[in-house]
């Protein structure tokens, strides 16, 4: 195993955290095959950062995004956390039907697009309705798939982000 050049700038080329600031690096992803999982992340695009081992049982493996500040890391004897337990895990993506069809293209089972007919409907099948949100707003359009354990995903479509993000 072989790691990545490490920087002073995060995986999407931010500067150094300023005092007082807490910016989310870095999300651990439970599975059960670190192989499987490798070949399943890297096939959707998303940046290797690092694949590192020390032959006691260690083994992390670090992937970040497209255009994402936050990476996930996933591995051996990273977490005790049960294999597919990581859920509603969100990407944003600027336009929900491109980022479905490309994962599709990657052989990833993605649901159809969906907005929610009851509130936190997102996060579980009843309450879905088909189709994106009915005025085109953003925050209102998703779609979900899993990785090979069960980890679930959330793709959320933002064309405008509210004031102060």
């Amino acid at each position: 195993m072989s790691s990545v050049d490490v920087s002073d700038e995060s995986a999407a080329g931010a500067p150094p955290v300023k005092a007082g600031e807490f910016k989310l690096e870095v999300v651990v992803v439970p599975v059960s095959d670190v192989d499987r999982a490798k070949e399943f992340y890297g096939s959707l695009g998303w940046k290797l950062d690092a694949d590192v081992a020390n032959g006691d049982g260690f083994r992390l493996v670090e992937f970040t995004p497209p255009g994402s500040a936050c990476s996930i890391q996933f591995g051996t004897n990273i977490t005790q956390a049960a294999p597919g337990s990581a859920q509603s895990l969100y990407l944003i993506v600027s336009d929900i039907e491109a980022a479905r069809e490309k994962l599709l293209a990657c052989g990833v089972q993605v649901s159809d697009v969906f907005h929610e007919g009851a509130p936190g409907a997102r996060f579980r099948d009843a309450g879905r309705v088909a189709g994106p949100a009915p005025d085109g707003s953003s925050y209102g359009s998703f779609a979900a798939f899993s990785d090979p354990d069960g980890n679930g995903w959330l793709l959320q479509e933002i064309k405008k982000r509210l004031p102060g993000r």
